[in-house]
Order: structure tokens, then C-alpha cells, then sequence
């Protein structure tokens, strides 16, 4: 279930390396334009070694459905085979949907422009993520999801609100990583808010509000476990995960939640243009990380969606985000990375198409060598749908409608 982008769907579809970033403005200081021209320098680097990241957290939520033992994803025969794979990938969709919306918050601040309006950043973000969401919606529906759809749910899920539904069946509907979306959707609408909020607090009070948001999303599964009924249980009971569709929904779904991850990342965004970041490098952030997705294993089914994580991610994405600003190495920055990161929004949306009705299409079960095979051309499949996504929808689309013929007329002249 693993979101998104949870799965994914979370997916942050954000263009790390959007043109005309913003100058950091008073966000930063000095009369003598010190900290502010380096801000400013901060500011318009490249952030390429998130858009390779964005592939790896993509690359977590496609195991994750793998992993998953129910019929309608599994493929291998062995009931011990199958319990093992989901103990190892059963908490990777949560890790990587928690990360697209940390990144998507960092980066839209990270890109965001000075002289920009509320409606021209909704447009740019409409033209990016919808051609693609539409296409996959119906896609889905074709393949295997008109079956046991409901025409309500279908058109609740086509206008991204099936995600404010507390009912399994419709928040995960359709194409199961689009909830992630409808979270994305909300978060965009309070960007310009969000935005203009933050940019007033003073840069030495920056780590109060970035350590008050943390602890906002790591006690969100108290929450859910105090003060909302634990049954009926969700479909997930029978692996362990023993909560209500209720509580599974505002721990992890509901976009009311989740916007502390969002807003978490355009803090960080905040404090590393200003200088107030401790960075303590990609290495040690990325053991961290790998640790704290061990401990998920060990703790109540809800912390493990975020809470166990969300402090290694945050350190991560920072620690990335500096090593472009500085030039140091980076393994994210290599040419086969950046293309799969650009196609990695695509990709979120279309493996869950590909490994549903790859299964569908295949009678019985199978080995742990033939399920390999097996998953290896879903994920060969994945990546060559979304690269034709990508080039022939996405970016087309982008670059022409990204903004009014005005605005191009303007920036032209």
C-alpha cells in the first residue's frame, strides 16, 4: 500500500532543476550583501543529485508492491518465499512516498521565484502532474480497475479527492500510488501560503519550527492510536499492520497529516539557503537512513510509515542538496541517474499498472528464480513506459503550457 508517492505516489513530481530560481530576498541578511549574495549562489545551483535520488525512492515503492503477498500483486509460490521478501520490502513504499513529499517541499522552495503569483505556480504544477495522472487513471481503469470500481469512486479519484475518504477502498482506488497525488494536490494549493510564511521567520528561529514540525509527524501515530477506534482492522491486518482503515488513513493518507512532511522539507529548504543547516554529509546520512529502516521492523505498525524515517530523510536530502551547492562527489549526479530521475514521476504512476496486470495476465505461481525474471521485465517494462510517458506527454506538455502565451511573449522581449 506503500505509498507513494507511500507510494507512490508521493511522488513529488518536481522538476529539481526548473529554470529562474528565486533570489533569497530578505531571507538573508547583511547590509553588505555577504550572506545574501551567497544565499543567492546557494540558491541557483542545480540540485541534480536529488533528481537521481528521485529514482531511488521510486525504485523503493516498485519493491514494495512486489513484496506485497496479496493475489493481486503476488507471484511467487512459496508461502515462506513470500513472507520473506514482505518482511524485507513491506515498510520501502512508505520510506519512499515520505521522501517525495520532504523533496517536493524542499524543492519548490528551493525553485521558487520572487515576482511569481499563486496562479501561475498552480499552472505550472497543474501542466506537470496532470497529462500524466489522467493518462495512468485511465489506463488502469482499461486494464483491471473498471471491474470492481465504482463510477463515484472513479470520478472522485480522476479530481484527486478519493484521498479525504476514510474507506480503503476508495483512497486506494483506481491506480493505487494516485493517492499520493491527492496529497501533492493540497500541498500545492498551501505553497503560496506556506511559502510567504515562511520566509518571515528569522533565520535563528528557523530550528524551533523545523524541530516542532518533526515532532508534529512522529507523534501523528499517537494520535491515530489514541483517539481513533482500531477496528475495524484494514486490509493489511493479516500481515501484522493490526489498525483501522481509520487510523491508517489519517496516520498516513490523509493530505491534513502529511502536509508536515511537506512543509518540513521547505523548512530544511529554508535553513540551508540561510546558512543554519549542521550538514553532516550524504555517507552518514544515508547509514542513518539504512538504520532507521531496520528499526521500522521493530516498532508499532503506524511510526514505522514515517516517524522511524523521517529524520534520517530530512538529513539526507539536505546533505544532497549541499554537495551540489559545493561541487563535492556525488553518486547521484551521474547521466544515467538524472535520466531516471526525470522519468521517475512517470515511473511511480505506471509500475503499479504494469505489475497488477502483469499478474492478471499470468496463470499460477512461480519460483524465487522465475518470480526474479519476472520482476526484473515488470521493472524493464516500467521504465520503458515511463520514458515514453516522459518524452512524449510530460515534457511536451510542460514546456508549452507551462506558462501563457503572455508570460512567454514577455520574458522573450
Amino acid at each position: 500500500m506503500a505509498h507513494d508517492e507511500m507510494t507512490g505516489g508521493a511522488f513529488p513530481p518536481t522538476a529539481v532543476g526548473d529554470p529562474g530560481p528565486a533570489r533569497p530576498g530578505a531571507s538573508a541578511g547583511a547590509p553588505d550583501g555577504g550572506p545574501q549574495k551567497a544565499a543567492g549562489r546557494a540558491r541557483s545551483a542545480r540540485l541534480d543529485s536529488l533528481t537521481g535520488l528521485r529514482f531511488g525512492a521510486a525504485l523503493l515503492v516498485f519493491f514494495n508492491h512486489v513484496g506485497l503477498p496479496f493475489p493481486h500483486l503476488r507471484l511467487l509460490e512459496s508461502d515462506s518465499a513470500a513472507m520473506n521478501l514482505f518482511d524485507v520490502t513491506g515498510n520501502a513504499g512508505a520510506l519512499g512516498v515520505t521522501f517525495f513529499f520532504v523533496l517536493s517541499g524542499f524543492v519548490l522552495t528551493w525553485s521558487a521565484r520572487d515576482r511569481d503569483t499563486a496562479p501561475r505556480f498552480w499552472r505550472r504544477r497543474l501542466v506537470k502532474i496532470y497529462p500524466n495522472y489522467v493518462i495512468t487513471w485511465a489506463l488502469a481503469l482499461v486494464l483491471f480497475a473498471s471491474v470492481y470500481t465504482t463510477t463515484g469512486t472513479a470520478i472522485a479519484n480522476l479530481f484527486m479527492v478519493h484521498v479525504w475518504v476514510p474507506d480503503f477502498e476508495v483512497f486506494s482506488s483506481v491506480n493505487q500510488p494516485s493517492w499520493s497525488l491527492g496529497c501533492e494536490a493540497f500541498f500545492y494549493a498551501c505553497f503560496p501560503l506556506l511559502h510567504s510564511w515562511f520566509q518571515r521567520i528569522r533565520a535563528e528561529h528557523l530550528k524551533y519550527w523545523i524541530v516542532g514540525v518533526t515532532a508534529g509527524i512522529i507523534a501523528t501515530p499517537w494520535a491515530a492510536y489514541v483517539f481513533i477506534a482500531d477496528k475495524p482492522y484494514f486490509p493489511g491486518a493479516s500481515l501484522g499492520a493490526t489498525v483501522s482503515a481509520e487510523q491508517y488513513w489519517f496516520a498516513y493518507n490523509l493530505p491534513v497529516t502529511r502536509v508536515l512532511d511537506f512543509a518540513l522539507g521547505m523548512l530544511v529548504a529554508q535553513a540551508v539557503v540561510r546558512g543554519r543547516w549542521f550538514n553532516i554529509g550524504m555517507v552518514w546520512s544515508g547509514v542513518l537512513l539504512a538504520g532507521s529502516y531496520v528499526l521500522c521492523s521493530h516498532v508499532p505498525f503506524l511510526y514505522s510509515q514515517r516517524s522511524v524515517t523521517i529524520i534520517p530523510i530530512v538529513l539526507l536530502i539536505a546533505a544532497a542538496a549541499t554537495a551540489d551547492i559545493r561541487g563535492t562527489a556525488s553518486w547521484f549526479r551521474g547521466r544515467t541517474m538524472l535520466w531516471l530521475g526525470e522519468i521517475s514521476f512517470a515511473f511511480y504512476l505506471v509500475h503499479f499498472i504494469v505489475l497488477t496486470y502483469m499478474r492478471k495476465e499470468l496463470e499460477g505461481t512461480f519460483s524465487v528464480a522465475e518470480t526474479t525474471c519476472l520482476v526484473a521485465l515488470g521493472l524493464v517494462i516500467s521504465v520503458l513506459a515511463s520514458w515514453a510517458l516522459y518524452a512524449l506527454v510530460e515534457r511536451p506538455i510542460t514546456r508549452r503550457f507551462s506558462s501563457s502565451r503572455r508570460a512567454r511573449r514577455a520574458a522573450a522581449s
